[in-house]
């Protein structure tokens, strides 16, 4: 396990044939920790997985957890949940950019550090960037030409129109 916010230098292929837990991301050369493992962050990963996956058929699209995508040489990341149009990706490590990736906020993240994936994301042609903080019950999206807050209380995308509201995933907070 790293400590929080220390990287450590590794090779491609050493964090290729490697497991972490959780996952950690290649920076540049540099193994990342994620921020990941209280309850909040995983009640809305999974209310999220089960949200998406009662609608794949509906919406024609496939999501993952904590999975790995190549962004670039010596550069992965590991989005909370990253949804695919169908056809999804059938490789082990994704190479092609997901259509939503989405963030859920930890208690030790920086925003700093979350700005560096979204940019990353959205460099590599992600359309959607979603990042949700369980704390204070709020969404922000970023796409290539805005980023604004979900006031409204929803989550939506367009082609495909995906739409999940936010009273939903965080009603299970306090179930």
């Amino acid at each position: 396990m790293l400590s929080m916010g220390i990287a450590t230098a590794v090779s491609e292929q050493e964090y290729l044939h490697s497991s972490y837990d959780p996952d950690c991301e290649l920076v540049d050369g540099n193994l990342l920790d994620r921020n990941v493992g209280e309850r909040e962050h995983s009640i809305i990963q999974g209310e999220l997985i089960i949200y998406f996956g009662t609608r794949r058929k509906e919406w024609g699209v496939q999501d993952f957890p904590a999975q790995r995508i190549r962004l670039g040489p010596g550069h992965y990341r590991v989005p909370d949940v990253c949804v695919y149009r169908e056809p999804a990706p059938r490789e082990q490590v994704f190479t092609t950019p997901p259509f939503l990736a989405i963030e859920i906020l930890s208690s030790e993240d920086r925003m700093s550090r979350v700005r560096r994936k979204i940019d990353d994301y959205l460099h590599f042609g992600v359309a959607y960037v979603w990042v949700i903080d369980p704390d204070t019950r709020k969404a922000d999206v970023y796409t290539a030409a805005s980023i604004y807050e979900a006031k409204d209380q929803r989550l939506r995308t367009e082609n495909p129109e995906m739409e999940i509201p936010l009273a939903e995933l965080f009603r299970a907070l306090d179930e």
